[in-house]
């Protein structure tokens, strides 16, 4: 839990290592997580060879981080909407429809980049 009371470096830190816990905790719960990043760790060098600038650079490998951001938004949706019922309700289904929607989203975004630059 953060300490309210910690300020300058020292709250710096703590951020940090919440920041290392969420990654760390999206990667083991989370096999989407998981395919997303591996697809990153396999296009982002061919991003950077491909580019023929940096602009293009840029756009190829910026739009596979956005990948892993909006899923990593997803899954804190998720398992808030899980924390809070298990019950079946009309709003968590709707939560997490539109949380898949934005992960498909951006998703379209990398063939969108990719296809515009490379073809």
């Amino acid at each position: 839990m953060a300490d309210p009371g910690a300020r300058g470096l020292r709250r710096v830190i703590n951020a940090y290592g919440y920041t290392l816990k969420g990654f760390k905790a999206c990667f083991r719960h989370e096999a989407a997580f998981r395919q997303e990043l591996f697809g990153l760790l396999l296009l982002a060098p061919l991003g950077l060879w491909l580019g023929q600038n940096g602009v293009e650079r840029a756009l190829l490998v910026g739009c596979l981080f956005i990948v892993l951001l909006v899923e990593l938004l997803n899954s804190a949706i998720e398992a808030v909407v899980d924390r809070f019922g298990g019950e079946q309700h009309e709003l968590s289904g709707r939560a997490k429809d539109m949380g898949s929607a934005a992960v498909f989203v951006s998703i379209a975004l990398v063939f969108t980049v990719w296809l515009l630059l490379l073809f």
